[in-house]
């Protein structure tokens, strides 16, 4: 295991919790942190100056090290990375482009930056713009994905770059973690198995939804848009995949159906719990996830876990 990314975040255990939106909150990264891995806060769509309240509250429930994920296509993403700087925040993850921009401030500020990639060649630009580390997330997880899958796509990755390489999706216990170690993959990253922490905000019928979840119970919606989502299904996919195939069908397709059906539909899934009109995001690996734990419960498991399967190898 590569200790080098663990010494320069500060964190006990190669475990990040995934900086999912309306869940990504200061219980759940705080809890993440002091359980020894790295929390991660979700600045979303939100200005600086509540972004600039969120890091203090965490601040107030752990003296331990904690990120932000500076989404670049926010219309705030300017004063958000202003105030993660003037906050002496240790890690920032990016996604939906390139941070190069800010990458001399981030730098600045002592700031260990890093995107979060579905393919070679952007993990390629994202190390010639100056990250630090990348996360390497496959199409198996929750919310938005890639086109290849995260054992496909983890060592490629690793190969094409020499900076640190975090595997993300479909991972959720100790032997997914001893896979992506093993895949040259120096810590990974979790986010359906954190959504069902005790920490979490997701409302209790987003947590059951995920626990109750089969292997085959995700669907990947918003093909056609460019943009994929990997969802539990409901009626809102029903729907959703219905207007999908009338549309592609249509020699003028209006996408606007497709954008209302989607509007707020995550903080229905998180917040209101909306079992028919929510969009609960969630990973392939669901099937996996049965129980909820408190954070510390969780990452204890996994390194315990790890540690069985790497102290027991496979002998043929």
């Amino acid at each position: 295991m590569n200790h080098s990314l663990l010494e320069q975040v500060g964190i006990e255990y190669p475990i990040i919790q995934g900086a999912m939106s309306w869940v990504a909150t200061p219980s759940l990264a705080a809890a993440v942190s002091n359980a020894g891995g790295l929390g991660m806060l979700g600045a979303g769509h939100q200005p600086g100056e509540y972004v600039r309240e969120i890091i203090k509250e965490t601040k107030g429930l752990t003296d331990k090290p904690f990120g932000v994920n500076v989404l670049l296509l926010s219309p705030y993403v300017d004063e958000v990375v202003d105030v993660v700087c003037e906050e002496n925040i240790k890690v920032v993850t990016t996604g939906a482009g390139s941070p190069g921009k800010y990458m001399k401030k981030f730098k600045e500020a002592g700031i260990t930056v890093i995107p979060v990639i579905a393919s070679t060649a952007l993990a390629r630009r994202m190390e010639n713009d100056g990250a630090d580390a990348i996360i390497c997330e496959g199409m198996e997880a929750g919310g938005h994905i890639g086109k290849l899958t995260t054992m496909t796509l983890v060592p490629q990755v690793v190969d094409a770059v020499s900076i640190p390489v975090i595997a993300a999706g479909g991972i959720a216990d100790g032997r997914g973690m001893a896979a992506a170690i093993n895949l040259g993959a120096s810590a990974v990253q979790l986010g359906t198995r954190f959504v069902v922490a005790h920490e979490s905000i997701a409302h209790d019928n987003f947590k059951k939804r995920i626990l109750k979840a089969k292997d085959i119970d995700t669907v990947v919606t918003g093909m056609i848009t460019g943009h994929p989502v990997r969802v539990l299904r409901n009626k809102l996919t029903k729907e959703y995949l219905k207007v999908e195939k009338d549309i592609t069908s249509d020699p003028s397709p209006d996408f606007s159906r497709l954008e209302e059906l989607g509007k707020g539909a995550l903080q229905k899934a998180v917040v209101e719990g909306d079992k028919d009109k929510g969009s609960f995001m969630s990973g392939q690996i669901a099937g996996l996830v049965s129980k909820e734990q408190s954070c510390d419960e969780i990452i204890s498991e996994l390194m315990q876990e790890y540690n069985q399967v790497i102290s027991n190898p496979v002998r043929f």
